[in-house]
């Protein structure tokens, strides 16, 4: 808890929200970014459109879903599709804003891992997989991800790409004939990083308050530029912090009741 009254998670997760506009059509992965995306709705962005890949559309959970079939999306949502119209009518047909990721591993052209830590044939670790990442970042209109960092988890490049990024940066994504913008921002429990118009490699924009640069680098696997003009994030309201806080007692009370019934 910060001296501000404030958890890094928690400024992490609101700086993630923020984003997200009222009307925004948001791809929704499960974990952080269905946090971030739900506060949003619950505060400044009440009409944005929630999709989860298991065709779920207009989701409006009362409590975070533990996977994208979790009953709670299907219960709230406005109607339920197959996920090939999904995939096929909602992400290719160029109709979602923004794609919200989370990552095992990000390097500093935002390329993500969520497959293996170390060699694939030999894993260190196996991860979750893919799921419609892939797809939700090359093809959405942008993509947000937020995931906490460290150097085991911001490394300079990735041991398995599991979601293209900007790959090897410049104009990768236009040569590869990508439509999406790919990662615009990365928010983490430190700061958030932007890619630069013209490497597309991350750039620390912003550090949270009480947070120093240096700190930031630190936790970085690779030289991390940061902007001439770098900003300190503005700490959550305390609308924001209460609608956060109600959202994850709301769904820690409705698990308990679930294990005990």
């Amino acid at each position: 808890m910060s001296g501000n009254g404030f958890s890094a998670d928690e400024m992490m997760t609101v700086a993630a929200a923020r984003l997200i506009g009222n009307g925004t059509v948001c791809f929704v992965g499960i974990g952080l970014p269905s946090a971030a995306a739900n506060l949003a709705r619950a505060t400044h962005a009440p009409d944005a459109v929630l999709i989860y890949e298991s065709g779920t559309v207009g989701a409006k959970p009362a409590v975070l879903p533990l996977s994208i079939g979790d009953s709670e999306l299907a219960e709230t949502a406005d109607f339920i599709v197959s996920t090939a119209e999904i995939f096929r009518y909602w992400l290719q047909g160029g109709r979602i804003t923004v794609g919200f990721l989370g990552a095992a591993q990000l390097d500093r052209f935002g390329n993500i891992n969520t497959t293996v830590i170390g060699d694939y044939a030999e894993p260190k670790v196996r991860l979750p997989g893919a799921g419609g990442a892939p797809e939700i970042a090359a093809l959405a209109g942008e993509v947000f991800v937020i995931m906490r960092q460290s150097r085991r988890s911001f490394v300079e490049t990735v041991d398995f790409v599991t979601s293209a990024g900007h790959l090897t940066g410049g104009d990768w994504r236009e040569r590869a004939g990508l439509p999406g913008r790919g990662p615009s921002t990365v928010i983490t429990d430190l700061g958030v990083l932007e890619p630069d118009p013209e490497s597309r490699e991350l750039v620390l924009t912003h550090v949270h308050p009480g947070v120093e640069a240096e700190e930031v680098r630190a936790a970085t696997g690779w030289t991390l530029a940061v902007a001439g003009d770098l900003a300190v994030t503005p700490a959550p309201s305390e609308a924001e912090l209460q609608a956060l806080r109600t959202l994850h007692a709301r769904t820690a009370a409705a698990r308990e009741q679930a294990e005990a019934g």
